[in-house]
């Protein structure tokens, strides 16, 4: 079923600005503690799972740059979709390691659901309005 629907460009902004906020500071929490974010994965019912990617403190790490730069990207519409695409790919292993050990009652494997959500309208829809990137596009004169 494919049907255009009429969104305003603004809310969109809002929606992405608001869903780029919590990966952008997770990515400057896990650069600010990553011995922390190391104990939170080897403490987590699903640690093996994480294990199969690296050491987590390294883990940690690289996952706060990625969700840092890929957070900001995203917030400023900077390839919008391959931004959400690699932030859902990040969102995927954490999940699982962190949120999947605590059951389904477990509210921040909801919010995680809920941001695989957000993300997958941007990548489905890649809307471009109030997008830096769109906004470097050539004007033509005729």
């Amino acid at each position: 079923m494919t049907q255009d629907v009429k969104v305003n460009g603004f809310s969109v902004l809002l929606f992405r600005i608001a869903l780029s906020i919590i990966f952008i500071f997770a990515g400057v929490a896990h650069l600010a503690h990553p011995d922390k974010v190391a104990a939170r994965i080897n403490n987590a019912a699903f640690h093996g799972f994480a294990a199969l990617f690296g050491d987590a403190y390294l883990l940690g790490l690289l996952s706060g740059y990625a969700l840092l730069l890929f957070g900001l990207a995203f917030m400023l519409g900077i390839y919008t979709r391959y931004s959400a695409v690699v932030l859902l790919i990040i969102l995927i292993p954490i999940t699982i390691t962190i949120q999947m050990g605590n059951g389904l009652l477990h509210g921040p494997l909801w919010k995680n659901v809920a941001l695989f959500g957000g993300l997958l309208f941007f990548i489905i829809n890649n809307p471009t309005c109030y997008s830096l990137k769109n906004s470097s596009k050539k004007i033509s004169r005729s």
